[in-house]
């Protein structure tokens, strides 16, 4: 859910929840109410009506009693002579925060207000005057205000009496106190919930995401790229920033790991090319202080010694070669000029050349094609020199103590043409399989002056073939030897495009 939503469902919560609470609880306690009322005053249902009207309800709370009056009055007048009675009669009156006034021929013969209230006979409506069973306002001073309910009868003497029953407007009964109380009691509750339900469902969904965001921050400034962000699907912008910031945080980290062991394998490279390079220069010093000192005292020995340097300092230059390669494919600057040529013939043509030179070192060379049919391929001639002149030099440099042996075989795989280049020297692990095509890397076995190497020349190889849109991988068993397979994409001999440049700047 978006903010902007959220934002809006807590608006109409904050309106609309404390409503609908309130409404539930008022009506609860109005019916709570409406029955204690029945039962302490002896009333029939208030009803909505009363319970949110103190002046009627106070009317009505004085049915009863003075329902028992006029009984009491049409029954047994003269019980009004009596003052214990009249006493018991204004006990039951003020229970219902009411006052009992009885009078007798005009004069008042019973009254318990006492000095709280100055009344006077004059105060009082006549005898005929008053509506029985009615409630109307009456004022006693300036301030006093209450309900009058008066019951006007005559005994057997004929004497005339008038029964009153005083409610104070002002007088709130206790249930109705109780009440207020409780309302009062539970808007407060409600908005408190409301409030709290509100601000944990916020905090929930902004500020805990923050204070993760937050730290998470803290930790990148750290340099403590490994924790890790939970990101929540809630569809909202802080799932959304958080998701981005946690990208982020695998991107830094990446690189950061990138660096190191880039950092690493300049080290490993340094190494290397220390050890490389500290091999024929110590070849060469030796053999040219041979030439100062004059050991070399034929011609047939100085041949020998010159042919020595000539030599290690080839392997020099190959290795500087080498290095000034790979850094610009390693930073995509190599120029390819692709031709569309016939790759049977290519090889044959490569073949024939390389075998002359394996042949000086005592290494046989088989070709075969096993293709019946012309393929045509885009491919930069130099640079598919260079790799099947590295994957070679990379086999003579591990072969075993036995003949050596080179077998490069030619095959129609579909729409791809198929080169297998395999020989029989020692083979590679499957562990070191997995890394042969990593630069810098070179197995245990390798690391030896003899067999040398920067531990790029694969790594080339794979470049450039990547560069072609082919694909290459290795096939070895330990003792046995190892085949390199390349597949390079055929395209249509009759198409116009017959030489392509690109240029990787």
């Amino acid at each position: 859910m978006k903010l902007n939503t959220k934002l809006k469902v807590s608006f109409v919560i904050m309106f609309l929840l404390p409503i609908v609470l309130c409404s539930i609880v008022i009506t609860g306690i109005m019916v709570i109410q409406d029955k204690g009322m029945q039962t302490n005053y002896e009333v029939e249902s208030m009803g909505w009506s009363n319970n949110l009207a103190p002046v009627s309800m106070l009317s009505k709370i004085t049915n009863s009693i003075y329902d028992e009056i006029r009984k009491e009055a049409t029954e047994n007048p003269e019980r009004f002579n009596d003052q214990k009675y009249l006493k018991e009669l204004s006990s039951d009156v003020e229970a219902r925060f009411s006052n009992f006034i009885l009078r007798k021929n005009n004069e008042i013969v019973f009254s318990d207000i006492g000095d709280s209230l100055s009344l006077t006979e004059d105060m009082l409506p006549n005898y005929g005057e008053g509506d029985n069973n009615s409630g109307y306002n009456v004022y006693y001073g300036d301030e006093y205000q209450c309900l009058v309910k008066q019951y006007d009868f005559t005994d057997k003497e004929g004497n005339h009496y008038s029964a009153f029953i005083l409610t104070a407007t002002v007088k709130i009964v206790p249930q109705m106190k109780l009440m207020l109380m409780e309302l009062l009691l539970a808007v407060i509750i409600i908005l408190i919930m409301t409030s709290l339900l509100l601000t944990l469902w916020m905090h929930s969904s902004i500020v805990k995401p923050i204070m993760r965001l937050k730290l998470a921050a803290q930790n990148i400034q750290e340099g403590n790229l490994d924790f890790e962000l939970p990101v929540e699907d809630s569809g909202d912008e802080i799932a959304s920033l958080t998701k981005d910031f946690e990208e982020m945080r695998i991107i830094l980290k990446n690189n950061a790991e990138e660096k190191i062991k880039a950092e690493a394998e300049e080290k490993e490279l340094i190494r290397n090319i220390s050890h490389d390079l500290k091999t024929p220069l110590t070849a060469i010093k030796g053999y040219v202080e041979g030439l100062l000192d004059g050991v070399a005292d034929t011609p047939e020995k100085r041949e020998k010694y010159l042919k020595t340097i000539y030599n290690r300092a080839s392997d020099m230059d190959k290795l500087i070669d080498e290095l000034t390669m790979y850094s610009r494919i390693d930073m995509n600057r190599v120029p390819y000029t692709f031709t569309k040529i016939d790759i049977n013939h290519y090889m044959e043509d490569c073949c024939e050349e390389i075998g002359l030179e394996l042949e000086t070192k005592g290494i046989s060379m088989e070709y075969h094609n096993f293709s019946n049919e012309e393929q045509y391929v885009m491919i930069d001639i130099e640079q598919m020199k260079r790799v099947i002149n590295n994957i070679i030099s990379n086999s003579v440099k591990y072969m075993s103590d036995r003949k050596g042996m080179i077998r490069i075989e030619l095959f129609n795989d579909g729409d791809y043409a198929l080169m297998r280049i395999e020989d029989n020297g020692k083979g590679i692990s499957q562990e070191d399989l997995k890394h042969i095509f990593e630069r810098f890397f070179r197995a245990d076995s390798s690391r030896n002056s003899k067999q040398g190497g920067s531990g790029i020349g694969l790594a080339i190889v794979k470049k450039v073939i990547e560069e072609h849109g082919g694909m290459i991988w290795a096939e070895s068993k330990e003792g046995i030897g190892t085949v390199m397979n390349i597949r390079l994409k055929k395209v249509n001999k009759d198409n116009n495009e017959s030489e392509g440049e690109s240029q990787n700047e």
